[in-house]
């Protein structure tokens, strides 16, 4: 081998397309976003849930709907080389939540609340705001039947919008009724369609007979009239279908919030039932949709519990935090409280100890580090030290040390102001270095 070989640097490795990096800078947004979501939760007592990211792939084939873009075309799906299982990277959380639930026995005791957090895995091709590896924040509603529940779910959404400063958005609505309203809905569907098939694209006419209800949501503006002219859904309701509708829309009128029927409105999983919602924006192009879910009150007896209702929304973490920045909501990351300069390494095991003890107290604190050669004069610390955003710069020079102290320096107010303290009595200064805001 020659030498110029041996020297040669490995070809530089990059992520997979559209599986994006979340640097510190932007991750800051998603902690000030996922501190707010812990909260709201809290309020609204729904427990958190975490599930595994590679689940059986019959559970989402049985779930999300054989007949549906997710499972014929968006998948990542494997065989398990050690064993032969065959696997899939999440696509969505709602049946891994079900599948958890039921394997659990977790309606022993009555219904549950519970909240997700965490990506999700689709081969489609990357844009703005949608992405291979996305997230989603989701909350979902077990064991509980009435329109009260949705009603919760869809204030609960509302509130984390208001918390995040978003407001440019609308909330759409349907009602899908229950199947046998849905099977009568589909042969009149079907009918019409076929009377229509000469101009339907491609993709309309493959889901025809497999799943009809997906060409009402095309986005082709060829079938726009076909689409305006076919039958609605919410014309074959019955009685309790309408009832449940009629007592979602005077919750959420109660409470303050606009809604629009759209009868167009189908989502793009099987499992739905009764109410269907989304939250849109004009903000994001194409991609619109930032929150929307509905009720799936057959899914758990289909991937095998004993039947039950449920209901549930999850909402893109890329489109929330895209609409956060473009409202100019400040969500900077956190700075520390301190900056410890330290000019001599031999000083590292009092400042060290030091330093623990601040953070004991709660001060977040930041130091200078380097090696025996390295650690850069007094003026390039202290210029580390301003960028850093800190408000004191602890100096722990060999003077101080020799009188068991160190200096504590204002570096934003314009003072200058220093001032000695004790590192015998730790405990009784490190609050005053804590920044009032926290």
């Amino acid at each position: 081998m020659s030498n110029d070989n041996k020297n040669a640097r490995p070809e530089k490795l990059s992520a997979v397309k559209g599986m994006n990096d979340i640097l510190p800078a932007e991750s800051a947004r998603w902690e000030w976003l996922e501190a707010h979501v812990r909260a709201l939760m809290a309020l609204y007592a729904y427990r958190n849930i975490r599930t595994p990211i590679v689940e059986h792939t019959q559970l989402f084939v049985r779930g999300i709907g054989e007949v549906t873009d997710i499972v014929e075309k968006e998948m990542y799906s494997f065989e398990d080389r050690l064993n032969g299982e065959h696997l899939t990277l999440r696509p969505e959380n709602t049946a891994s939540v079900v599948r958890a639930v039921i394997e659990n026995n977790l309606l022993y005791d009555g219904g549950k609340r519970l909240w997700y957090a965490g990506p999700q895995f689709r081969h489609e091709r990357p844009q703005r705001g949608r992405y291979r590896q996305f997230h989603q924040v989701g909350a979902e509603t077990l064991g509980f039947a009435g329109p009260d529940v949705d009603a919760e779910l869809i204030l609960l959404a509302a509130a984390l919008f208001r918390r995040l400063g978003i407001a440019d958005w609308r909330l759409e609505i349907n009602s899908l009724g229950q199947p046998a309203e849905r099977a009568e809905h589909r042969r009149r569907l079907i009918a019409y369609l076929e009377g229509h098939v000469d101009a339907l694209d491609e993709e309309a006419r493959r889901r025809l007979h497999g799943n009809p209800l997906r060409i009402l949501d095309t986005k082709n503006p060829a079938l726009q009239a076909i689409v305006e002219g076919a039958p609605r859904l919410i014309d074959f309701l019955g009685a309790e279908s309408l009832a449940h509708f009629d007592g979602l829309k005077a919750i959420l009128d109660a409470n303050g919030i606009a809604w629009t029927v759209n009868p167009r409105l189908v989502r793009g999983l099987d499992y739905y039932n009764l109410t269907v919602f989304e939250f849109v924006t004009d903000r994001l192009g194409a991609q619109g949709t930032i929150c929307a879910g509905g009720r799936y009150d057959y899914l758990v007896g289909q991937i095998g519990g004993r039947p039950a209702p449920a209901v549930g929304w999850a909402l893109g973490v890329e489109r929330v935090l895209e609409l956060v920045q473009e409202s100019g909501t400040t969500t900077a990351a956190p700075v520390p409280d301190a900056y410890a300069i330290v000019p001599d390494a031999q000083a590292l095991p009092v400042v060290l100890r030091t330093l623990q003890k601040l953070r004991d107290a709660g001060v977040r604190v930041q130091m200078h580090a380097g090696g025996a050669d390295g650690r850069g004069s007094f003026k390039t610390q202290f210029k580390k030290a301003d960028q850093s955003g800190a408000q004191y710069a602890l100096v722990f020079g060999s003077d101080e040390l020799a009188r068991g102290e160190v200096t504590v320096k204002a570096l934003r107010d314009g003072s200058g102001a220093q001032e000695a303290r004790q590192l015998a009595d730790v405990a009784g200064w490190a609050a005053t270095l804590q920044s009032p805001a926290r």
